[in-house]
């Protein structure tokens, strides 16, 4: 249809198809603000919204505290052990020292030594006595490490089940939650859907369009950005069967549309060629021709076959001749393109 119109013409849809889509952008862009905001109606939900927080607080101070003594316990494991292993040392030296004086007591025979050697031996006991003491000391603090241990594993199964049986008491919340906002978005996107299909058949042609076309792109990115992502799946039923609806409103419109026009197209062929010339706009008529199409039917015809005049399909004139200079002309041009004659009325 662009060239059957006006240079200036062209440029003033230009800048009103420009006019439409700013302001689509705009209305998107607060259509955004308004969705992001829709969540905050609720409140946001965490796990200790659920648990069972008098016992989870139990369970956790027993954890801290099971904590705090296995920490300590194990600090005195390594005291322990640093003192272990000393007091080994400690024996193992005096063994040695001791296997070296007998060893000498032996080759002297002196029997006067028999009483340094009982207080020898008396000493390496003692050493014994110690090395026993941290073993003892080592074992009883590692006890006390493992039962902290447990204590502590015990504490965390049950901060476990606790959570596990929260978690999914804030799963289901969580899914309501989220359908309740899928709802206030399509509260909101709905009847902007509606107001742009009301448009969309009612208005789009009107000297407002360019906010009409406007708003219509807004609803549709309203829909199909803010509220179709969003849609609740339930294993993939609810979406399947809303894209089945729509499939089949939009499918019901498009067939109804369609049986309309070609009733209409059958009823405008059946008129007299003067009548239907009469009701063809002449920018219509120029856009169809412009496109090698009967203005009447819309079925290709061969234009560039100066011996056709008429359509072949529906029979309406296409070329007639100047009455003034006899030149052959399009039948919807007002002049004669040879002579700048005004064409015959229809009918004349």
């Amino acid at each position: 249809m662009s060239k059957a119109l006006r240079l200036s013409e062209k440029w003033f849809r230009f800048g009103l198809w420009l006019v439409a889509f700013v302001f689509a952008s705009f209305l998107i862009g607060l259509g955004s603000s308004v969705v992001a905001n829709l969540p905050k109606v609720e409140q946001r939900l965490t796990l200790e919204d659920f648990i069972d927080k008098a016992q989870a607080e139990s369970v956790r101070a027993e954890i801290r505290r099971s904590q705090e003594s296995r920490q300590s316990a194990q600090d005195a494991v390594d005291q322990a052990k640093l003192k272990l292993n000393s007091a080994r040392a400690n024996s193992a030296t005096a063994r040695e020292s001791f296997n070296s004086w007998l060893a000498t007591r032996h080759a002297t025979q002196r029997s006067e030594q028999d009483a340094e050697l009982l207080e020898k031996r008396q000493a390496l006991e003692e050493l014994k006595l110690l090395e026993r003491k941290a073993a003892s000391d080592v074992e009883r603090q590692q006890q006390i490490s493992l039962d902290a241990r447990q204590a502590e594993a015990r504490a965390q199964r049950q901060l476990h089940e606790l959570e596990q049986a929260a978690r999914a008491e804030l799963s289901q919340a969580l899914r309501g939650q989220e359908l309740r906002v899928f709802v206030y978005r399509l509260a909101l996107t709905l009847p902007l859907l509606g107001i742009a299909g009301w448009l969309f058949v009612k208005k789009r042609q009107s000297t407002w369009w360019p906010f009409v076309w406007g708003f219509i792109y807004f609803a549709l990115v309203a829909f199909f950005v803010e509220l179709v992502p969003y849609l609740p799946s339930y294993g993939g039923y609810v979406r399947s069967i809303v894209g089945i609806i729509i499939t089949v409103l939009v499918g019901r419109y498009a067939i109804i549309a369609l049986n309309r026009y070609l009733e209409k197209q059958k009823q405008a062929e059946a008129l007299p060629d003067v009548e239907r010339r009469k009701e063809l706009s002449y920018d219509t008529a120029l856009a169809r021709l412009a496109k090698k199409v009967c203005p009447g039917c819309e079925r290709p015809v061969d234009l560039s076959n100066t011996a056709i005049d008429y359509c072949p399909h529906c029979g309406i004139c296409l070329y007639d001749h100047c009455g003034q200079c006899q030149q052959r002309k399009s039948a919807f041009a007002r002049f004669c393109h040879a002579c700048g004659a005004a064409a015959r009325a229809a009918g004349e």
